[in-house]
C-alpha cells in the first residue's frame, strides 16, 4: 500500500517554495502519496489540511531558519499550527513517524520542542562555495528512511534501481493494454507488431472484425478467422468489384495474402472489410530486437 507522506514547511521564499514543490515530485514519481498544501483546492479549509498531518504515515519536517522562527515565535502561523498537531501525537507515534530535513539551515536548528526528541535528520543543506548540493545520495537516504530499510547498503537495492524494474514492468503492462491493438474507425491504415498480442480489433459494434496474423514468408503472411471471424478469402482479382467481393469468401481458416495482395473478411454479423498488405517486417534477433510486423489499409464495407 502507498504510504502518505505529509510536508511540513515555512513560505519562505518562492525558491524555497518551489525547492519543496520539486521534493513533492520526487517523492510521488517513487510511489508515495504526498500531502502538501499545493494540493489544497481554491477555497478549501487549510486547517482541516494542516489537522491531516495526525494520520501520515510519514512526516518531513522541512527545516530552515524561517520555519524554527515560525515554530517558536508565531503559534497562530501555519507552521506554528501544524507543530502543534505534531506535537499533540508525537509521543504516540513510532521513531520513524517524523523526519526533518534541514534546507539553508546550517546550524541544523529544530524547534524548540522537538531538540530534546532527537528526531532522524537529513542534511538537504547547499555549501556553493565548496560546490556541495543535495542530490541522489540524500533521496537515495530518504527513500530507505520511509521505507524503513537499514541504513546499512552494503547489500541493498538503490530507489534508482527499483525505479528502472518498475518502468520495465509498467512499459509490459502497457503493452497489454488492448487499446494499443484497435482501430474503431472503419477505415484506415495500421502496422501490427502480431507477436505482442493475439489479434487486433478494427471497427466497432456491428462492423467489428477481429483478425489473427502470423509469419508465412519472405513478404507475405498468414490471416486467421480465429478471433471470431465468419470467413475469409484471398482476393486474386487485381481489379475487383466491391460489390461482388464476398465471392471471393472461403470455409476454410486463413488466407495466405503476399504483400500487395487483398482479403475479404466476413464478422459474425455478415459484415464485410476489405484489407490490403502493404508490408511486412520479418523478426530480427540481433544485437537489437525488431518484431514481426504487418502493415494493412483497410475498408469496412457499410450498409453491405
Amino acid at each position: 500500500m502507498k504510504k502518505a507522506i505529509f510536508i511540513s514547511y515555512a513560505w519562505t521564499s518562492g525558491t524555497h517554495r518551489e525547492w519543496v514543490r520539486l521534493l513533492a515530485i520526487q517523492l510521488r514519481l517513487l510511489g508515495y502519496t504526498v500531502q502538501i498544501d499545493s494540493t489544497v483546492e481554491y477555497g478549501a479549509s487549510l486547517s482541516n489540511f494542516m489537522r491531516e498531518v495526525t494520520e501520515a504515515d510519514r512526516v518531513l519536517m522541512i527545516v530552515d531558519e524561517n520555519y524554527v522562527e515560525r515554530a517558536d515565535r508565531l503559534p497562530e502561523s501555519g507552521v506554528g499550527i501544524e507543530n502543534r498537531w505534531i506535537r499533540s501525537v508525537f509521543k504516540e507515534k513510532s521513531a520513524s513517524w517524523l523526519s526533518v530535513l534541514f534546507v539553508n539551515n546550517p546550524s541544523y536548528l529544530l524547534p524548540a520542542w522537538l531538540i530534546d526528541q532527537q528526531p532522524k535528520g537529513f542534511n538537504f543543506n547547499s555549501n556553493a562555495d565548496l560546490n556541495k548540493f543535495p542530490g541522489i545520495e540524500q533521496m537515495d537516504d530518504l527513500w530507505r528512511w520511509i521505507e524503513g530499510l537499514p541504513a546499512d547498503k552494503a547489500h541493498a537495492l538503490s530507489a534508482a534501481r527499483l525505479l528502472e524494474r518498475t518502468a520495465r514492468i509498467e512499459k509490459i503492462d502497457a503493452m497489454r493494454d488492448p487499446a494499443n491493438y484497435a482501430s474503431p474507425a472503419l477505415e484506415g491504415r495500421v502496422t501490427f507488431q502480431y507477436k505482442d498480442y493475439a489479434h487486433y480489433t478494427l471497427g466497432h459494434g456491428e462492423y467489428e472484425f477481429k483478425v489473427n496474423f502470423s509469419d508465412r514468408g519472405f513478404g507475405s503472411v498468414y490471416v486467421y478467422i480465429d478471433s471470431g471471424l465468419k470467413a475469409i478469402g484471398l482476393v486474386t482479382a487485381s481489379d475487383f468489384d466491391r460489390q461482388t467481393v464476398e465471392t471471393f469468401l472461403r470455409p476454410g481458416r486463413t488466407a495466405e495474402p503476399n504483400v500487395g495482395q487483398s482479403i475479404v473478411m466476413m464478422n459474425a454479423l455478415g459484415a464485410l472489410c476489405i484489407m490490403k498488405i502493404e508490408g511486412g517486417q520479418a523478426e530480427i534477433n540481433t544485437d537489437v530486437h525488431v518484431p514481426a510486423a504487418v502493415t494493412f489499409s483497410y475498408q469496412i464495407l457499410v450498409g453491405r
